[in-house]
């Protein structure tokens, strides 16, 4: 293959990327949209059962405060299509029985960010944000923007819907052949540090909080190499028969 040949190649690649990622920007639009329409009656769900009223400092605080929630909705919804999209482009390159393997990734990914924000909203939510009124209990008085309450909500919830799709973004890789488990053994201590880094950062200065977020993400890491050894079995078999 000679060189304009390559350049063809990687032109044909670069305009199916473009494709893919097109579609999916259209498609978290159009979620976006329909988020929006339905975002009052998911923003009395998260504010019914606070023991505190919300507060705003102006009439654009409630524009941004729909924006994000409608954001979030519109991110979980559109995971399916961008990993559905992501599959397309990869498939030229896979074998019959990768191609069936790596599609029931997909609503694995979605499960699982919607276990990690179920993990971050009704479990780690409530701790961190009990742990932060202790602290201002008889000194100050407590007083909330709505803009700020759901930023720090976000920031509790969010990065552990991304976070709790390491297992599946390992396997996929995995069945691709780009890492496998015996390199992630490997990197085990510096993998652990950075998990137990990110725990630190994104809790509140107390031990249990630290506790209730590094044990689950060390576990999806243990588990995301216990699966990646399973992929990678499984596509040597062939080879040994």
């Amino acid at each position: 293959m000679n060189v304009e040949d390559l350049n063809m190649k990687a032109v044909e690649h670069f305009e199916e990327l473009r494709k893919r990622i097109i579609v999916t920007l259209v498609v978290f639009m159009l979620f976006l949209v329909l988020s929006f329409i339905c975002v009052q009656d998911i923003y009395q769900f998260f504010v019914k059962d606070l023991p505190f009223k919300l507060a705003i400092l102006g009439p654009s605080d409630v524009l941004v405060v729909y924006l994000m929630i409608a954001s979030v909705m519109a991110i979980a919804a559109t995971i399916p299509v961008a990993a559905h999209q992501i599959w397309l482009f990869v498939k030229p390159a896979l074998t019959l029985k990768e191609r069936k393997v790596t599609l029931v990734y997909i609503p694995a990914l979605f499960l699982l960010f919607l276990l990690g924000i179920s993990f971050g909203y009704f479990v780690l939510f409530p701790i961190v944000l009990a742990f932060l009124m202790s602290l201002s209990s008889d000194m100050f008085n407590t007083f909330f923007t709505t803009e700020k309450y759901f930023r720090f909500l976000l920031h509790m919830t969010l990065p552990f819907g991304f976070l709790f799709e390491l297992p599946v973004v390992i396997m996929f890789l995995t069945s691709l052949g780009l890492i496998n488990p015996y390199r992630l053994q490997k990197v085990r201590k510096y993998a652990y540090f950075v998990l137990i880094t990110i725990s630190v950062l994104i809790t509140p200065p107390d031990f249990l909080s630290d506790i209730l977020v590094i044990i689950p993400l060390i576990l999806l890491y243990e588990v995301s190499v216990s699966l990646s050894k399973f992929i990678y079995r499984k596509k040597e078999i062939p080879e040994v028969g």
